[in-house]
């Protein structure tokens, strides 16, 4: 290599933009983009869970470590590539695995997902943004990284922020990795454990779908418009967000301290 080749690698470097920095969100966003063609997210559905429950719940009983592992890749893969269904992910673990092994597996499999994202945006545009950006970065950055534990704890808990945005920020922010890794973790604690709760009495819901589906056909035909379908979201109570909004106030609450003794101690 020339040196005017090193030059201009070291020049390539020092702005942060590189084909080969840049190579990880490119595959990502390649693979992201072939799993929507090939519309993959349709197959994360209440009624392919109904159509194969006998052959899921009977794998999982004579293969409970393979369908874990199996249940956490997948997990992984959608949560990676942005699919929407990590809710109904959620309530299928819960479902599988009962609703106290159903919500560790749906969490831990959420942690590596949204961590793979992050480690990508981080090292791809996270850290050279923030070296092009100006001083209102910057400042936002170093207010951010004093109290990202906290921070990261609130937008994890209350569910107005979609998971993916989440995801992306704190690369951009600066947020160190174990940080981020023990913030997503604790963070979605609540609400996995809440959908997988549900998720453990979903042969309840499928039934009840299943009939008014059933009774649909019966009166309108195949062709008559009938669906089987939830929506994830609709279990999200008003009391559930309401529970998840004090819990994010509550991580929030030693951020204000801190403001608090440092107007003190300036004073």
């Amino acid at each position: 290599m020339t040196d005017d080749n090193k030059t201009e690698d070291t020049k390539s470097d020092e702005q942060g933009f590189s084909l080969k920095r840049s190579l990880p969100l490119i595959i990502l966003a390649g693979l992201i983009g072939a799993a929507f063609y090939f519309d993959l997210h349709t197959y994360l559905s209440l009624q392919t869970v109904a159509e194969n429950r006998e052959a899921l719940t009977g794998f999982v009983e004579s293969n409970i470590v393979v369908a874990i592992a199996a249940f956490i890749a997948i997990y992984v893969v959608v949560v990676a590539l942005s699919l929407p269904g990590g809710a109904l992910m959620t309530i299928t673990s819960g479902f599988l695995f009962g609703p106290l092994l159903g919500g560790l597996v749906a969490v831990v499999g959420a942690t590596i997902g949204a961590t793979i994202i992050f480690l990508i945006a981080k090292t791809s545009f996270g850290e050279p943004l923030a070296a092009r950006a100006g001083p209102w970065l910057e400042k936002l950055r170093d207010g951010f990284q004093k109290d990202a534990l906290s921070y990261l704890l609130f937008l994890r808990l209350v569910p107005a922020f979609p998971f993916w945005l989440v995801n992306l920020a704190p690369a951009v922010l600066g947020v160190g990795l174990t940080t981020y890794a023990i913030g997503t973790f604790l963070g979605i604690i609540p609400g996995t454990f809440a959908f997988a709760f549900v998720g453990a009495g979903l042969d309840s819901i499928i039934e009840a779908q299943q009939a008014s589906f059933d009774a649909c056909v019966a009166e309108k035909g195949a062709d008559g418009g009938c669906t089987f379908a939830l929506d994830p979201g609709s279990l999200l109570t008003p009391e559930i967000l309401i529970a998840f909004a004090a819990l994010g106030v509550v991580a929030l609450i030693p951020v204000v301290i801190r403001r608090i003794r440092d107007r003190k101690s300036a004073a």
